[in-house]
């Protein structure tokens, strides 16, 4: 059997204790108590070879949060941060002590939309600030993250622009409702969005960096952004790649919970890290349960992880798209989704 070329990705949720109060996300208001939050040491526990995504609310706050990636960094192929960048100080020493992590510090626009989307005083500020020390430091695998959503589409192609300018990376997500945000109300569709987004991939096929990887990146970004617009556009479930969950990602809560995702409705608890071992959870029959309702899930999320394992199993899917694409830009049309 040829062996599978893509990285299983864990991400953990260390804490719901957050300090920006974002409009699409409600992790603030259910914030998790420090003592009740799991140890990082039960974060050995974990095989090696994962990537591995750190995040919250907003990780920073954890007080062991240098422990945490001690833990880690080590032991994963590639350890992530995410991150609302406000803890500027313990972000760079964060970067200087591990300078092979990746950090995803969110932006949800420029300033004015930002700090009224992230309900955070001088927020954008605080990731700016950020984003100019960690490019004095020797982590080189920086940049600044947007959740699109029908409230913030209006600034895209100026956050690419400035993060194309800084040469630095611009991930992005779109907005959901699930168990982990502790929504069920964001407005996913928007005609207005769309016209917008589809400048926004326009903008990254046509993409201006300075260097071949970082064009190359910008494609890729692109292709991800298909599921995206047709999310944002309402289109009917089966126009994304199969849902990765449990075979490609995991997620662990606070508390030492491992669930399958955080996109659906309620959590799909399948084990605790404290009170078993990784490999036995995986292989329970509460696994096997949760995989059953992953594949039989009609959520439509457009998350990048599972794309990009797609990707990768498939490159010659997202190559075709885009060459595709490029040639139709070209030619003044419209972009084929």
């Amino acid at each position: 059997m040829k062996k599978d070329k893509t990285t299983m990705q864990g991400s953990l949720i260390t804490t719901f204790r957050c300090n920006a109060h974002c409009n699409m996300c409600n992790i603030w208001q259910c914030p998790t108590n420090p003592k009740e939050e799991l140890d990082y040491h039960y974060y050995e526990k974990l095989p090696d070879g994962l990537r591995i995504n750190i995040t919250g609310g907003e990780a920073t706050l954890r007080k062991d949060i240098d422990k945490i990636f001690e833990n880690l960094y080590p032991r994963s192929k590639l350890l992530e941060l995410s991150t609302n960048g406000y803890n500027t100080e313990k972000i760079i020493e964060l970067a200087n002590k591990y300078p092979n992590i990746l950090i995803r510090v969110s932006l949800e626009g420029l300033p004015k939309l930002n700090d009224e989307k992230r309900g955070i005083k001088d927020g954008f500020d605080h990731a700016l600030r950020t984003m100019l020390e960690l490019k004095k430091t020797k982590c080189k695998n920086i940049g600044f993250s947007v959740v699109i959503s029908p409230d913030n589409y209006q600034d895209l192609v100026h956050l690419y622009e400035l993060c194309v300018a800084l040469d630095v990376e611009l991930g992005n997500s779109v907005v959901h409702n699930s168990w982990y945000f502790h929504k069920d109300n964001n407005e996913i569709t928007s005609d207005a969005a769309l016209a917008a987004h589809e400048e926004f991939v326009k903008a990254l096929l046509t993409s201006k960096r300075r260097t071949l990887k970082g064009r190359l990146k910008d494609y890729g970004r692109a292709y991800f952004n298909k599921s995206i617009h047709r999310r944002l556009r309402g289109d009917d479930f089966g126009y994304r790649p199969p849902c990765g969950a449990l075979k490609d990602f995991f997620f662990i809560d606070p508390w030492g919970n491992v669930t399958p995702c955080n996109g659906s409705g309620e959590e799909w608890i399948i084990g605790n890290i404290k009170e078993d071992s990784f490999e036995n959870i995986m292989n329970s029959e509460k696994a096997k349960e949760a995989a059953k309702k992953v594949a039989e899930c009609k959520r439509n999320c457009a998350f990048i992880v599972t794309e990009r394992h797609d990707m990768v199993r498939r490159p010659w899917v997202p190559i075709k798209w885009i060459l595709n694409n490029k040639i139709r830009i070209s030619q003044g049309k419209d972009i084929c989704w």
